[in-house]
Order: C-alpha cells, then structure tokens, then sequence
C-alpha cells in the first residue's frame, strides 16, 4: 500500500471511515419516480437514448450492465478525497484491492478478494416487467454470479406511492411449467400476460421482501431500498407491463449464445419450488426487527432494527439517532450507509440529508464505513432539537451480529 495513495489517504483522513459519490444509473425500460433527490432538470442527463436516471447505486464494486451504450464506470462508487480545496476520486473497487482488509476487514477479503455486495434505490413511476435473476449455476454460463436481493421501502422516500404500488412475486399455486412455458414462447406476440401466472401483494412502507434468486418478481413503484449480492445479471420475462414494450433482446439477456431461442432454458432458470410456495408471504414478508430492547435503545439516544435480515450474502440495519443525542454505535462488520433523515457529525464527518442534488455534484450522505472502524465504535451526534438522524446501511455476507432464524 502506498502511504500517498488515494485510498490510504481518505482512510486516514476519514479515520476508517470513507466519503462516496453519488452515483446514478440510468434504466432505459423505466421512467422515474423522481423521489430520489434528483434536481427535476437532471434525470434525463444522459439523453433520452439512455433512458431516465430512476436508480442510486450505493458502495457498489459490480457495473452496471446496460448494453452497449454502458458508460465506463456505469454502477461503480467513488471514494471521495478532498483537502485544501482540491478534489480527487478513486473506485472504491480499486481502493478494496489496494487496502483489502483494512477496509473491507479480513474475513471478506480472505474469502471473497472483493466486497461482494451493493445496495441501491430504484425509484420507478410505475412496475416494473416480471423478472428474475439467475442462481449460480446459471448466471455462471454466461460468466456471472447468481443475485439473491431484498427491498425496504423506506417512509422518506415513499410520500408518494407511484402509479402501482404492488408487486407480483412467484406464481400461484398449481401453476404449471407448461402455462408458464406458453407465455415465455408468446412473449412476442404482444402481452405474454405472464403476471396472470403470478401473485400480487399491495406494498407497505416500512417493511420489506427477501427476493432468492430464480424467484420471478415485478417490483411494484415504491421507491425502493435494495441490498444485493454483486451481480447485474438478469432476464425480462413479461412482454408489455403497463403498456411499455419490453425489447425480446431482455428476454435472452444473460442466456448463453448456444440456448438462445431455447424457451426450455429459461424454464430451467426459475426455481420452481420457491415460486410456487404456498406459503410465500410468511417465508419472504420482512417487517423490521430490533436490534435490542427498544427501552434500552431509547434509553442510549437510538432505535435500531434489522430491515433486511434473511439472506446470508447480505443484510441491512435502519438507524436512528434521537434529536439532541450522542451515542457510539459499534459493528462486527464493515458497512456503507445512505443518509435518509436529518444532519448531524458521524466520526469525523459532518452528514446531511439533501434535498436536492444536481448531477455530478457531490454529497455529504453518502459514506463507508471499515471494520476496523465499526468494531471500534462510530461516535453520532445529532445536533437537531427535533429531527432525527436515519441511516441505512448495509452489510456483506455472513454478518456476525446477524442470527438467521
């Protein structure tokens, strides 16, 4: 590690505790909900040829995969480092490999030489068409990993429902492979009406869905916090959700060359047992779940809980630090948070909210934090008289403090 490096200087300067850039990613299938601070001039940036800027991706290390118009560095976070006015950035993906676990802490970079998730928004004005992502045996055809996700639909980006705040998952019981295989074998002879197969569930704000891979799903339009295993592989299997004509090249997308055209293969993707669960709801519904007793929580100046906590190769906390509180928060494990609620300083940075961001400018919400610094404590203080601090963060695999039951 060099002692002048990018990376080992905004370490240093942030005591184990980096600053990230906002980092948009256009979606060219979806129009944007415009609840994720983006200046109203902006989310169009990149040309209509691009789509609209409907997501935000957080301490991301995978690039997005946007077909062949993907910028370079599409997906990719930046550590931010700026002294005496001057500011320079690296990829947080670059700063890993250099520091490996003095930031990202041993036990990953042994295991994974990487930091093997992200997390995102995606804020959408309206569904979007039935999907899955791939397991690992797939997604490694086509030299990828599998993606399990999860979504929390947090309340400071949720004032506004979108124009269809449902999402169907799986399929319904007693649903076979043939109706399904009829549909993805019609998808271009207009609507598949592949959702008939599926299940809808009106969405809460609040609470949250655990998604494995091989699981079909529509995202329903609320705004979206998503924690993911580091993959952007994926395949569209509805043809023409709410009037908008799905590309069939989404379709075979991540097939490999030789099953193209093959309906059978993309049969093979899906996990049936998980899709036809009759008991879907109990087994994938997440409401949040404390941390500690909320008395003592409460009683310490914070409320904690658990917003994405059934997957092993991730998981996510929601913070929140009480108004006119101080309070040390302590982790087993490296994490990036997103600012959601309120100012405040969080080691040695000052954190805010935005309430507008053009793009290209930087921010003050967004950050990652070592192991080595979240094992030792984040000193918070929220100097307001009446609003809270709320952050998200989000964790990698096998996390330490987290009992999967």
């Amino acid at each position: 590690m060099s002692a002048n490096s990018i990376a080992s200087k905004a370490l240093e300067q942030g005591k184990g505790i980096v600053r990230l850039a906002p980092n948009w990613v256009p979606r060219s299938f979806c129009v944007p909900g415009r609840r994720i601070k983006l200046h109203p001039d902006d989310y169009y940036a990149l040309g209509g040829e691009r789509g609209g800027l409907d997501e935000r991706w957080f301490a991301s290390t995978t690039p997005a995969d946007n077909g062949p118009l993907t910028a370079p560095n599409e997906g990719l976070s930046f550590i931010v480092f700026e002294d005496n006015g001057k500011v320079e950035k690296v990829l947080l993906k670059d700063a890993i490999s250099e520091l490996k676990g003095e930031l990202i802490g041993d036990r990953l970079w042994k295991e994974h030489k990487r930091w093997p998730m992200y997390s995102k928004f995606f804020d959408n004005k309206g569904a979007l068409p039935h999907h899955i992502h791939h397991r690992d045996k797939h997604a490694a055809l086509t030299g990828q990993l599998g993606k399990p996700e999860a979504y929390y639909f947090p309340p400071q980006a949720n004032n506004y429902g979108g124009d269809f705040p449902y999402t169907f998952f799986g399929l319904q019981p007693g649903v076979t492979k043939e109706q399904v295989r009829k549909a993805l074998a019609d998808f271009e002879k207009g609507d598949n009406k592949i959702t008939n197969l599926s299940v809808a569930y009106r969405l809460e704000v609040g609470t949250g869905w655990d998604v494995p891979p091989g699981v079909l799903h529509a995202p329903g339009s609320l705004c979206t916090y998503e924690p993911q295993k580091a993959s952007d592989v994926f395949a569209m299997y509805e043809s023409v959700p709410h009037h908008q004509v799905v590309p069939k090249e989404l379709l075979w997308k991540d097939t490999p060359k030789d099953k193209i055209g093959d309906v059978d293969f993309l049969l093979e993707v899906i996990d049936w047992d998980l899709n036809v669960d009759p008991d879907f709801a109990k087994n994938r519904f997440m409401r949040p779940k404390t941390v500690q007793p909320v008395k003592e929580m409460k009683a310490e100046g914070y409320i904690e809980n658990w917003i994405c906590y059934k997957s092993t190769d991730f998981s996510a906390k929601e913070l929140t630090v009480l108004p006119g509180k101080t309070v040390t928060i302590k982790d087993n494990a490296a994490y990036g948070f997103i600012t959601m609620q309120g100012h405040g300083r969080f080691g040695q940075w000052d954190i805010e909210t935005p309430a507008l961001i053009r793009y290209g400018q930087l921010t003050y919400d967004e950050f990652f934090v070592s192991e080595q610094a979240a094992k030792k404590g984040v000193k918070i203080t929220n100097p307001s008289k009446s609003d809270p601090i709320v952050l998200l963060k989000h964790f990698g695999p096998d996390n330490p403090d987290l009992v999967i039951k």
